[in-house]
């Protein structure tokens, strides 16, 4: 556990320490500091810090106080976290997790925290607010079919790719993440004749690299942290040369900043995102200053996690000013003033809930380019606008096909 008191003037991180208060207001931020996707972990927790250290660390007078716990990408080590902040730490909101199954499992758990209210860090399983959701946990940022959207299409229609191998992590993020990509892809005409499952932390990929149909025109990955990249690795120790698709999170900084010769396979491959390395918006270029100087040890660009981290923080952090920094009604105003919040994003969208609490985004379809210096990165082919939880789709229909899985959906 790490504990940070934060005290520094906007856009002057570390300058001017305020004064303690007695009253601090504080914020716990979950995040997966061990393991396959410590790396990820760490940039979440700079996306929260940086949030309160841009707005002063000060809400009316009263100091912010952030704790931080690293939980494990389990559901249990996410739940234990979160009540060792709430019952011992006695913190006032919470802002996390970081991984798919973790997020359902403190969207349960809040249930039982009537008081305290949770905003997402940046899991994004589906069914953690489409189905059952509550009523004190919010999602800044969406999940991650809304980040797929406009990829199936382009891989089928653009790229002339006709049938897709799946290789993801086996657990509801990436199942979240297929569902995005193959409700456009099967609609467009497109085959997926094979998923492959992972474990999360998965050393060993060969047997999945020497069964990827020979047939297939290209391979989309939804795979994250360490496991891309020894997915990547063997696969072209192996001499794999079928085109990449790519996962929100295995086109991302924390991927493409890697090292080794597998980052060739990368190059051209699209992916979806609302996080783009390389986006030219006035927004984002600020936001990555703002990054690097609070940062130098951190990613050239801020990754998805700290994008996502820094934008549930930054809801925290504006609904409080606009209660004058008052919990003392059990939330109940701070939860309005959240549910109503509009503000602009670091990729100069709009920002705003669905009923379910859940961010309508703007996502990108994004290539991979090899830099001039010989770095990667990632910029924009196609913008969707406006993106929901439904896809666009009727809600009633949307639902009625039921939880993503292993095997929902899948091509007709």
């Amino acid at each position: 556990m790490k504990r940070l008191k934060i005290a520094a003037t906007a856009l002057a991180i570390g300058a001017v320490v305020a004064p303690a208060q007695a009253e601090d207001i504080k914020i716990g931020v979950i995040s997966i500091l061990e393991g396959a996707f410590a790396s990820l972990g760490q940039d979440g927790i700079r996306g929260a810090e940086l949030a309160v250290k841009e707005a002063g660390g000060v809400v009316d007078g009263q100091s912010i106080d952030v704790i931080t716990m690293s939980s494990d990408a389990s559901p249990d080590s996410a739940v234990n976290a979160a009540r060792k902040l709430i019952e011992q730490d006695n913190v006032d909101i919470l802002v996390g997790p970081l991984s798919g199954s973790e997020g359902i499992a403190l969207r349960d758990l809040s249930k039982s925290y009537p008081d305290i209210t949770f905003i997402n860090g940046s899991s994004a399983a589906q069914d953690t607010t489409l189905r059952d959701s509550s009523e004190n946990f919010f999602r800044f940022g969406g999940d991650g079919a809304q980040w797929m959207v406009g990829v199936g299409q382009y891989a089928y229609e653009e790229m002339g790719y006709k049938s897709v191998a799946v290789v993801a992590e086996d657990y509801s993020f990436p199942y979240t993440q297929v569902l995005g990509f193959m409700s456009e892809y099967c609609s467009a005409g497109g085959r997926v004749p094979e998923k492959f499952w992972t474990p999360i932390g998965n050393k060993d990929y060969s047997s999945v690299v020497y069964s990827i149909p020979d047939d297939v025109d290209a391979i989309f990955v939804a795979l994250g942290g360490a496991d891309a990249v020894n997915f990547l690795t063997q696969y072209d120790q192996a001499g794999g040369d079928k085109p990449i698709i790519g996962g929100s999170i295995t086109i991302d900084s924390s991927i493409l900043e890697s090292k080794g010769p597998f980052k060739n396979l990368l190059i051209g491959a699209p992916a979806g995102t609302p996080t783009v390395s390389d986006y030219e918006g006035d927004e984002w270029i600020a936001f990555t200053a703002l990054y690097n100087e609070a940062y130098p040890d951190g990613f050239s660009a801020p990754s998805i996690f700290a994008h996502h981290y820094y934008m549930g923080a930054k809801a925290a952090m504006l609904a409080l000013d606009e209660v004058d920094g008052s919990l003392d009604d059990g939330q109940q105003a701070f939860r309005a003033a959240l549910t109503d919040l509009e503000f602009v994003t670091p990729t100069g969208g709009t920002m705003r809930l669905d009923e379910n609490r859940n961010g309508i985004i703007d996502n990108f379809v994004t290539e991979v380019y090899e830099r001039e210096d010989g770095s990667l990165g990632t910029r924009v082919v196609k913008v969707v606008r406006d993106v929901n939880q439904v896809l666009g789709q009727d809600p009633e229909i949307f639902l009625a096909s039921g939880p993503v899985s292993r095997d929902n959906p899948s091509c007709p």
